[in-house]
C-alpha cells in the first residue's frame, strides 16, 4: 500500500555540506538520487522510510574524473553517464558494458551508481564490476571522509557499513591490469533482473566476481587461486561450483545458477585468452 503523501517529509539541500548536516541533525533520513528503487518500494508498499533528503542538486557528486591516478566516479553519475564516459570506457570498459544493461533507457538515465551501491541488491549489474576492479567506496559525513574497500562494504543482504549520517560520495578504482570481461544472464536481453552476472579480470592474479548467487555480490578467492596457479579451466570450474551457494527463488533455481556460473567462467577464460 502506498503511503499518503502527507506522511512524508522531503529535504532539498543546495550544498553537499547542507546535506551532510541534515543527515546528522535530522536523522533518520533516506537519501534520494534517481529514485528508481525508492519509487518501486512505494508502489509495492515496501519502502519504510518516511523522511528523505534529495541529492539531485549536488552537481559535485556527478563528476567522473581521474584523481591521483585513480578513476573517481561521483555517486550521482547515472548509468548513461558511465556508458558515455570516455574515461570509463578507456579505464573500466566492463563498467561501461554493465551500465548499458541496467534496465532500459529510462532507468539508465535516472539510476545512479551510488544508488545502486546503496541499494545493495545481489543482482545489481554494476556491483560485480566494482568487486572485480577492487574499487573503494568513499563515504562522506560532517566529520570528513572514510574509504572502504568495496569487498568489505556489505555486511549482509542489502546491509552495509554505511552509517545513517553518511553519504556515498564516490567510488574510486585504480588502474586495472589485465583483460576485463562482463556478462549478464537474464530472461531476455534487456530490461530484466539478472539470473547470474559475472565480472572478471584476466591477469597473473585473476579476479572473478558474481552477482545473484549469494546474499551479496561475491568475489571467488578459491576459483581465482586455482586460475592463478595454472589449473585447467575444468578444474577451476569444479572449484567454482563448490565455492558458491546459490538459492532457489522466483527468478531461477540454485542448480541453474550454478551451471550458468560455471559456463560463464569457461567463456571468460576462452574469450580472454591469447589473441
Amino acid at each position: 500500500m502506498r503511503p499518503p503523501l502527507s506522511t512524508l517529509a522531503l529535504h532539498e539541500p543546495r550544498t553537499l555540506r547542507g546535506a551532510l548536516h541534515l543527515l546528522r541533525e535530522e536523522a533518520p533520513l533516506a537519501p534520494l538520487a534517481g529514485c528508481t528503487d525508492v519509487f518501486v518500494g512505494f508502489n509495492f508498499g515496501t519502502e519504510k522510510a518516511r523522511a528523505f533528503v534529495d541529492l539531485s542538486r549536488l552537481a559535485a557528486l556527478r563528476r567522473i574524473r581521474v584523481s591521483e591516478g585513480r578513476l573517481a566516479i561521483g555517486a550521482l553519475a547515472t548509468y548513461t553517464d558511465l556508458a558515455r564516459s570516455r574515461l570509463v570506457r578507456a579505464r573500466l570498459p566492463m563498467l561501461a558494458a554493465a551500465a548499458r544493461e541496467v534496465g532500459g533507457p529510462q532507468i539508465q538515465h535516472r539510476g545512479t551508481i551510488g544508488g545502486g551501491i546503496a541499494n545493495g541488491s545481489p543482482a545489481g549489474d554494476a556491483l560485480p564490476v566494482l568487486a572485480a576492479a577492487q574499487a573503494t567506496v568513499v563515504l562522506l559525513s560532517v566529520d570528513g571522509e572514510r574509504r572502504v574497500p568495496f569487498t568489505s562494504f556489505y555486511t549482509g543482504y542489502r546491509a552495509s557499513v554505511r552509517r545513517p549520517d553518511e553519504l556515498i560520495g564516490a567510488v574510486e578504482v585504480g588502474p586495472v591490469e589485465g583483460r576485463q570481461w562482463f556478462r549478464k544472464v537474464g530472461t531476455r536481453a534487456a530490461q530484466t533482473i539478472s539470473k547470474v552476472v559475472m565480472a572478471a579480470v584476466r591477469s597473473d592474479a585473476p579476479r572473478v566476481a558474481l552477482g545473484s548467487v549469494a546474499p551479496t555480490v561475491v568475489r571467488l578467492p578459491r576459483t581465482e587461486a586455482a586460475l592463478a596457479a595454472g589449473a585447467g579451466i575444468a578444474e577451476a570450474q569444479r572449484v567454482l561450483a563448490e565455492e558458491i551457494s546459490p538459492i532457489d527463488d522466483l527468478r531461477s533455481t540454485a542448480e541453474y545458477r550454478r551451471r550458468v556460473a560455471v559456463n560463464l567462467l569457461g567463456r571468460f577464460w576462452a574469450e580472454t585468452g591469447a589473441g
